[in-house]
């Protein structure tokens, strides 16, 4: 992938690619601090609901009162996509219903979208792909974020003969953090809560990292897009740094902690007793390879690769990831190449609604983030067979009867709605796959 040359002849033609922004919070506000350094791209509308936040987003982050005098600032999502100029919509809300609005927005209206609201990626992803694929533009996970950045490495893998035996990234996890919520989150973080509203730190976003769904999120969006398994009861979390992911992310017949050769798993940085991991990789993206004879595998030790104590499996690794400065890869390679940085290709991952406490018959679930549910990772085949609720909808849904602690929950346990857009499309989308997996 060469930009530069393609993004110099836009400048030359005085063509600089035109981007609509939908949500300016921190992953758009770090987008928007490299497009004053980033020539050939031009942002000529931003939405948020509250657009006075971000224009002060642009100002904080180093924009000059021209740039912003003369970029379009709308609540309205809907009309930052249907703007005649714009090529190339980023979509940063991290709302499942206002994505798939979105999404479906850009494609009636020929626009590439690059989809940074993995909450919508996971919940009907595979539907949203099949459409963009049919309005001819670019549906795009954002570089970036860790999803995108894992499907380049095993991109990378693939095309050069090895085998994946394993994808993903690192965080910082305890088992305990699954039942944390926004009034518990800050003690995990070593802040106090005035500490964090003076940053602008939003609880629930924060949990989401913390509570395991935003891994599990992200993990479906890796399984989905590279066609790789997912752990039948959830992710195991195992703790592994750098050096060692090769010897720990291995199947169990050949010494590891994976269920299945070829598999998305997160690490942590974390060992059980709370001490930190040696070299962890809490920012970063890996893939584990397997040589596929003897040959590449001496290969693997003469050129100085970490292996496993066997010399058969290695690992590939970036330590960390600027999710919005890295942005633009994503933005010009849909519009400069009509390619996206990874896109959903089937429906292996689904992250389901889990209960971390007790719920009583009546209370309101409040979603990812929140008190009430976590998003658990399991096979979609088994999310289907089940009929679970996945995280993406459990948010301002009532409870139809009690839940028990550690619950799986499905759709027979809550009131819902066809009349919900997102609902319907996404019952739409598992009738689907249903019928395709039998």
């Amino acid at each position: 992938m060469f930009l530069q040359s393609l993004i110099s002849q836009r400048i030359d033609n005085n063509a600089p690619v035109k981007v609509a922004l939908i949500g300016a919070g921190k992953f758009g506000s770090m987008f928007l601090s490299q497009v004053p350094t980033t020539p050939g791209l031009e942002v000529v509308i931003i939405a948020d609901l509250i657009p006075d936040n971000a224009k002060k987003a642009c100002k904080n982050v180093g924009w000059s009162e021209d740039l912003i005098s003369n970029t379009k600032f709308v609540d309205s999502g809907i009309e930052a996509i249907t703007t005649s100029e714009v090529e190339v919509v980023v979509e940063a809300t991290g709302y499942p219903s206002a994505g798939i609005l979105h999404a479906q927005t850009a494609f009636q209206n020929g626009k590439h979208i690059v989809m940074v609201n993995v909450e919508a990626d996971v919940l009907a992803g595979a539907s949203l792909a099949k459409e963009a694929r049919s309005a001819g533009v670019v549906y795009s996970m954002a570089y970036g974020d860790q999803p995108a950045l894992t499907a380049e490495i095993v991109d990378w893998a693939r095309s050069n003969g090895f085998y994946v035996t394993a994808a993903g990234k690192g965080t910082k996890y305890l088992p305990e953090y699954h039942k944390s919520t926004p009034e518990t989150v800050w003690n995990y973080y070593g802040l106090t809560e005035k500490e964090a509203n003076e940053a602008g730190m939003n609880p629930k976003m924060f949990n989401s990292f913390l509570d395991g769904t935003k891994s599990s999120l992200e993990m479906a969006a890796i399984a989905n897009a590279c066609n790789l398994k997912v752990p039948s009861s959830g992710l195991l979390f195992p703790p592994c740094g750098m050096d060692d992911l090769a010897e720990v992310l291995k199947p169990k017949n050949n010494g590891g902690v994976l269920e299945y050769d070829g598999q998305v798993e997160v690490v942590s940085s974390l060992d059980r007793d709370g001490k930190e991991v040696f070299k962890d990789l809490r920012w970063g993206v890996y893939a584990v390879l397997k040589a596929p004879n003897d040959y590449a595998a001496s290969c693997f030790k003469q050129y100085g690769m970490n292996t496993d104590s066997t010399g058969q499996f290695s690992a590939m690794y970036k330590p960390f990831h600027l999710i919005g400065m890295e942005l633009n890869i994503s933005i010009f390679s849909a519009a400069l190449l009509n390619q996206s940085t990874g896109q959903t290709q089937t429906f292996s991952g689904d992250v389901i609604a889990t209960s971390k406490r007790p719920l009583k018959k009546g209370e309101i679930l409040d979603g990812e983030g929140g008190a009430t549910v976590w998003g658990k990772l399991i096979p979609a085949r088994d999310s289907l067979s089940n009929e679970t609720l996945p995280i993406g909808l459990a948010h301002g849904i009532k409870l139809n009867k009690d839940i028990k602690e550690d619950q799986i929950l499905t759709w027979k346990d809550v009131d819902y709605s066809l009349d919900d857009p997102t609902v319907a499309y996404r019952r739409s989308m598992e009738k689907n796959f249903r019928s395709l997996l039998g």
